[in-house]
């Protein structure tokens, strides 16, 4: 089915404990623009394409976002590691401590939790590729609003390469947009 490799699909080694980045990059693993959503929407998304090109694409696309997920919860451990109680709740951390401990819970950095109504599937090959579309630049955005609120090389570094993948499937879902036009 798939072949598992024990690394990351960019390497992270965060140094430095920042609790506050920890709280914002958050939202990136369960908010409403974040990549848990980002990979159901795709791996859902999949079943209703036309051909197996689409099949294969969102399936493709869906898999990667779950290894961002990885990345995402990899980023918020090492910026935690070693904190105290009360530097969590300094941080805002406490409700998920007293709930989770350091386990991660799907939200947003507010504490919002997921919801399923975070993605939208219409069965419509072309309504659900603009609606991917639309996803990746909101998720592009996030990343250049986290981006802009840390000074950390070793947080902006996989950043940036997150960022770009939200470029490159962007463009992947215009093409595969592209060509469904002319054919549906």
């Amino acid at each position: 089915m798939w072949q598992y490799q024990k690394k990351l699909q960019y390497p992270i080694n965060i140094k430095q404990k920042d609790l506050r980045m920890a709280k914002y990059l958050v939202t990136q693993y369960g908010g409403a623009n974040g990549e848990l959503g980002a990979a159901l929407r795709y791996l859902n998304q999949r079943y209703t394409m036309p051909d197996d090109k689409g099949k294969a694409l969102l399936t493709d696309i869906g898999t990667e976002e779950l290894g961002h997920i990885e990345m995402i919860s990899t980023m918020i451990y090492q910026l935690t590691k070693d904190a105290t109680i009360e530097e969590l709740e300094a941080a805002g951390l406490g409700p998920n401590y007293a709930e989770h401990r350091k386990g991660l819970y799907p939200t947003d950095s507010n504490g919002v939790p997921f919801t399923i109504t975070y993605f939208a599937t219409t069965g419509d090959p072309l309504a659900d590729l603009y609606e991917d579309m639309a996803a990746e630049q909101k998720a592009r955005a996030v990343y250049e609003n986290l981006i802009d609120m840390t000074k950390d090389p070793d947080v902006i570094g996989p950043l940036l390469w997150l960022r770009q993948r939200e470029i490159v499937h962007f463009n992947r879902f215009k093409e595969l947009y592209e060509y469904y036009k002319t054919i549906l």
